[in-house]
Formats: C-alpha cells, structure tokens, sequence
C-alpha cells in the first residue's frame, strides 16, 4: 500500500470538511512502489449562481450578497461589479473594482516589522501636515487615479511619516486604505465564518451564541454523521446549522418552533445546502403537532364536489400529501431512540427538556444554552431531583483573542464578554426496582472466641495467621 504525504493526507481532510460529493472528485492514483500518489482535484468549492456569498470589504466589514445569474453587484462605496465576474470562481481572493470589471489582487504576505529608534513625540498633527486637499483627492478618484497611487502620494507628501515608527506607518496605511481601496474579498462560507459574521451583526438574534458556544454544544451532544438529533432553536437557526454541517448529508434532524410553517432560519442561507438534500435531513414540527394528544386534521380522500378539474385535484392532491407527511413525522418523534436533544430557547426550558427527554435512547445527550446563569441553575436544581437525568453541570463559555503578527501578539483590546451558558446532562432510564451496590453487600460472620474476641470464621486472615504459626516453629521451613 502506498504511503501518503502529508500534503496529502490535509487535501483528504479537506474533501470530508467541504462535504465535496465523491462523484465531483477526480480518483487517487498511487504509486505503490514509489509510495507516492497525486492529490485529487477539484477540491475547491467555488462559487455558483444563485449562492449567498460574504464579501469582507476595506473597512473590515463583512456583508452578505446574494449572486443571481447576470445581475449588478453593488457594495456601496467600494463600487459595483457584474455578478458572472465571481461565478465558478473559488472563495479567498481578493478583488479590485476598476470600472466595474474585477482584477484579481494577490494576497499580502506578512512581514517582520523592523524596531528603529523613531517615536512619534515629536509628531506635530497639524493643519498643513497633509498638503493634498480632499478636493484634490476627489479630482485624483475622478480621472482614474487608483486608491495605492493616492496613497502613495498621501505619503510621500507628508510632512511627519518619516518620525513615526514602523508600527505607526503600518497603521496609517491601513486607515488609508480603509478610506480610498475598492477592494474586497470573498470568504469561505464555513460554519465559523458564518457565526462570526452574525454574532457580530447581531449577537442577541443568536442568543449569545459564539462559535466556541457552538462547537462546546456540538461536542457535548454528540453530534456526528448519522446520528439523529432533536433541535429547538430560537437563536436564528445557529444551532442547526451546525449539526447540519456536522451530519454532512447523513442523519436526521427534527426541529421544534412556535410557528405554523416550516421555520425561515435566516443562517441556513449562507450555507447554500442543496434543497433536495436538506429535505431528507431537515424536517420541522410546531408545539402543537409535537403533542401526543393533538389530532392532526386528515385530508379527505373523498372529492367535496363533482365533478372536480384539475387545478381542485392538485389542490386535493397536495393537501393529502401535506397530512400524509405531518403524521409520519409525528410517528418518527413519538418512536423516539434520538441520539441527543439541543435547546437553545427564549422559553420555559424545564417544560422543553421534560416534554422532549422521553423521546431520546438510552445516553442521550441534553445540552442547554441560555445568556443568563440563573436559569440554567434553576433548570440544573429541578433536573438533579429526577432520577432519569445523570449528572446535570452548568459551565460558562469563555473565549479570549489574540492578535497573532510579528513583534504584534497581544490580546484584542475589544471582544465580547460572555458567550452564555451551557447544561449539559445524560438521559439514563430510571428503575425504581433496582438497589445499590452498598446495599447488597453483606458483612461477613465473625466467630466470638473464649476470650471475647471475635476472629474471622474461614478467609485470607485464618490463612495468614496459620502461616505465621508455621513460621514461628519451623523458621527455615519452606511453603510449597
């Protein structure tokens, strides 16, 4: 068998973290005299018509675009492009916008920053520190000027760049560039990106939900292809699209929500999952047909008048379907035998894990997040008075950042503080016929001797004390 390098072994990992179909990927051919073999192709994910890519633009902002097919791309202030400019093309580069056609930009390399003896005391910020006007910057934007000449001219026109130090230079080009650069840059969109860019949207839609939260709950559910797992989750689907990813298009995934229809998870659509698949994966129930005691309203086989056209048979036909599809739904929860329960809910959460607990196997996982402590406390004291919950703990999420650069590393001054909470706990079958090890064990019978003194009836002591004896008379005796 041949030998696989390393560079290798990390593209395998890469088709298995892309969740690349097998069919798209062209097949290894190994050498196995030489332990050599070449690397697959095509193992990039590109971009196609009708995605939801994030661009990450000068300032550091990252803004959701969706591509359709031939359409004007507009990104504000950093200009607009046609949308077939970024089809099939892969994600990680980096574009600039010159009369609304992209140039590929390569990447910057980092650099060691040389430490010189300059300070910045001696800067002075004065009014005519800067002789280019911003009318005269405009009129350069205006004939064409690309935003590095500005730049360039910025500098060399300044009167203080020389005294300051490397690091203040590196900084004023970056605020230049944020001001005048018509580039940007298409991000791949992975589980960790896409939470980062909504928890930095909006961290209260997800619940506090950071990406750490999110990996802690993946990992203490259990979460792994082919696993079937309950989720309720009100924090704008964050939850579900990681055991989404995690299952990778092997397993079952049924959704609890308030809401009549199917829920609009708005983080799904930056995943840009296939909808046939998702809709042999992903299924969704409201609290009222997830009750065993609901009756679900059946389509009536019977036609209500005759003679019916078609328009009223597919209407027919599709409600038959629609009842078809709830009540074998309802049958596959009430089955039960789930691999794990995740909740991540603004509501009652003892009243969720209680309904939703009996419909989990033998080890179960329940993981529960909240923004606040104090609830999952009080959901932690009313589980450890259940016997068919093991081990119920609460843990609080913490991350911290660094800026990793050369001469530059050091903790982000700004980040968030918290990440939540999370209770974690084991659903085990509760017998209320079954004793305890302690109380089973029974003590052995002593044998009260002449003197008073209770001595063991038969065991190792008797045989220890015997050997003794033997000892004692006969010292250079052996014990066979």
């Amino acid at each position: 068998m041949g030998v696989f390098t390393v560079g290798e072994m990390m593209s395998e990992r890469l088709l298995f973290s892309h969740n690349i179909p097998l069919s798209e990927v062209s097949t290894l051919s190994m050498d196995t005299q030489a332990g050599t073999s070449t690397t697959p192709a095509n193992t990039t994910r590109t971009i196609q018509a009708g995605y939801t890519v994030l661009v990450k633009v000068p300032t550091g902002e990252v803004r959701s675009v969706k591509l359709e097919d031939d359409s004007t791309v507009n990104l504000g202030r950093v200009g607009s492009f046609n949308s077939l400019k970024l089809i099939n093309q892969p994600y990680g580069l980096t574009y600039d916008i010159v009369d609304k056609k992209l140039k590929a930009v390569p990447p910057h390399s980092i650099q060691e920053v040389e430490d010189t003896e300059a300070t910045n005391e001696l800067i002075n910020d004065g009014e005519f520190v800067q002789p280019l006007t911003s009318e005269e910057i405009e009129a350069l934007k205006k004939s064409g000027v690309s935003a590095s000449e500005i730049i360039k001219r910025q500098i060399e026109q300044h009167a203080n760049y020389s005294l300051k130090t490397e690091y203040s230079k590196e900084k004023y080009k970056k605020r230049k560039e944020a001001k005048y650069s018509k580039t940007f840059t298409t991000i791949d969109p992975t589980l960790f990106n896409i939470c980062e860019y909504w928890f930095n949207k909006d961290q209260n839609r997800l619940r506090d939900i950071r990406i750490d939260t999110l990996s802690q709950m993946l990992n203490l559910g259990g979460v792994r292809p082919g696993g079937r797992y309950i989720v309720v989750d009100d924090a704008s689907g964050i939850v579900v699209a990681g055991v989404l990813e995690r299952l990778s298009g092997d397993g079952r995934v049924i959704t609890i929500c308030d809401v009549e229809s199917a829920p609009a998870y708005p983080v799904l659509t930056q995943l840009n999952l296939n909808k046939e698949e998702l809709a042999s994966v992903l299924s969704s129930l409201n609290w009222a047909t997830a009750d065993e005691d609901y009756i679900p309203l059946l389509a009536s086989n019977e036609t209500a008048r005759e003679p019916q056209n078609e328009r009223q048979k597919l209407r027919a036909s599709k409600r038959k379907a629609a009842s078809d599809s709830l009540i074998n739904l309802r049958e596959e929860l009430f089955n039960g035998e789930f691999d794990g329960l995740l909740v991540a809910s603004e509501y009652d959460l003892l009243s969720i894990v209680d309904k939703l607990s009996p419909y989990l196997a033998g080890s179960g996982s329940i993981v529960v997040q909240s923004p606040n402590a104090q609830s999952l406390a009080d959901l932690q004291n009313k589980m450890r008075q259940q016997p068919h919950y093991l081990a119920p703990a609460v843990t609080e999420v913490w991350l911290r950042r660094y800026q990793v650069l050369p001469g530059r590393t050091h903790p982000f001054m700004n980040m968030s503080g918290s990440g939540g909470f999370l209770l974690h706990a084991i659903k085990v079958y509760d017998d209320p016929t079954a004793q305890s090890a302690a109380g089973r064990r029974a003590k052995k019978p002593r044998l009260e001797s002449a003197e008073g003194s209770s001595e063991p009836v038969m065991g190792q002591g008797v045989v220890c004390a015997q050997m003794s004896d033997a000892s004692n008379t006969a010292p250079n005796s052996s014990l066979l």
